[in-house]
């Protein structure tokens, strides 16, 4: 009798630690080929979303120094700007091919251009599996425009000897698929208020340093898995810049002709920063996906050249600049001094 029942345990015990051991090894499976598609989505994260974040030093960057002038002490100005950045054709797009990725192909090729996050619309879908479940997404759109336009609030106050604080505030800017937003300050000291020979012809001469911090974050991966949503709805990238201005101006009657030279160094981080999936029920993901994202970090330098034409009447001063290196960036701007 006791061989017969332990028969019967056996017939239905051996079936059922199979079925866990199946499980099991398939689970294993499926999250070592959702560690697969985390290395493609940082492949891709990357290729996507640099171009912006260089781009979005530029806008920051220009129209600092309103005027290398001295000012008197307690003066107070406020402006409104807005920049217009042109989105140069090459920093629209990039290749990839099936041989970049360790989970995805490319539906219906071996390799295709896509859009960056400053690019436009694009009808090409990714396919892969997780364990016996297919996947096809979408690959990102970029925000399609060929100017991004940004406003943001400047205020400056002078203090002594030639010295000048500058603040520098944007909302959060709505872009298509996006948003952007900057903020930063800085200090200009006047350094032809100890040469009388400039003072004398109306020429001014100033250094200005300052920090901005911009923010860019796009739509990303929508992605559904058999262990839930991975939560990749959303990039975003940090972008500090520090930098450092020397400006020269010639001032004609209400007319001042000013050109710089600007030189900076930016630290980029990218984090994802849309809601967590369902999947972190099952794996802390998004944590992960942002700890291999530290990466893809990197510190780039800048060099660029500006030049901007002010006039003023009564207390308000009009301005337009221009500001050029690898990108063009325009902006023009209204103060009021108070």
């Amino acid at each position: 009798m006791q061989i017969l029942m332990r028969n019967i345990h056996l017939k239905i015990a051996l079936p059922f630690f199979l079925f866990i051991s199946i499980v099991g090894r398939a689970q294993i499976q499926e999250i070592q080929q959702i560690g697969y598609l985390l290395d493609d989505a940082l492949f891709f994260s990357e290729k996507y979303i640099t171009p912006a974040t260089d781009c979005a030093v530029y806008q920051a960057s220009s129209s600092w120094m309103n005027t290398p002038q001295k000012k008197k002490f307690g003066e107070v100005s406020l402006a409104l700007h807005g920049n217009l950045f042109f989105v140069p054709n090459r920093d629209r797009n990039f290749q990839v091919a099936n041989s970049d990725f360790k989970l995805f192909t490319i539906e219906g090729a071996n390799q295709t251009t896509v859009p960056t996050a400053l690019g436009g619309n694009t009808d090409v879908y990714y396919n892969a599996s997780i364990g016996t479940n297919p996947l096809r997404i979408a690959s990102p759109k970029g925000v399609d425009m060929e100017t991004v336009f940004h406003p943001f609030l400047q205020g400056n106050i002078a203090l002594w000897k030639g010295t000048e604080l500058i603040a520098r505030y944007s909302t959060k800017v709505k872009l298509k698929k996006g948003n952007y937003q900057v903020y930063g300050f800085g200090i200009k000291h006047n350094i032809s208020q100890y040469m009388p020979y400039l003072e004398k012809n109306k020429i001014a001469l100033a250094f200005l340093t300052n920090y901005s911090n911009e923010e860019i974050s796009f739509d990303f991966l929508d992605i559904n898995t058999p262990l839930g949503n991975l939560g990749l709805n959303e990039i975003t990238g940090f972008v500090d810049t520090y930098q450092f201005q020397v400006a020269a101006s010639k001032q004609f009657g209400k007319f001042e002709i000013m050109a710089s030279s600007i030189t900076n160094k930016s630290n980029f981080k990218y984090k994802i920063t849309g809601d967590k999936g369902s999947i972190e029920d099952v794996l802390n993901f998004q944590e992960e996906v942002n700890r291999r994202l530290k990466s893809i970090s990197k510190e780039k330098f800048n060099s660029l050249g500006e030049i901007a034409c002010r006039y003023h009447f009564s207390k308000i001063f009009v301005k337009s600049s221009v500001a050029f290196g690898k990108f063009v960036n325009t902006n023009f701007s209204v103060e009021y001094e108070f």
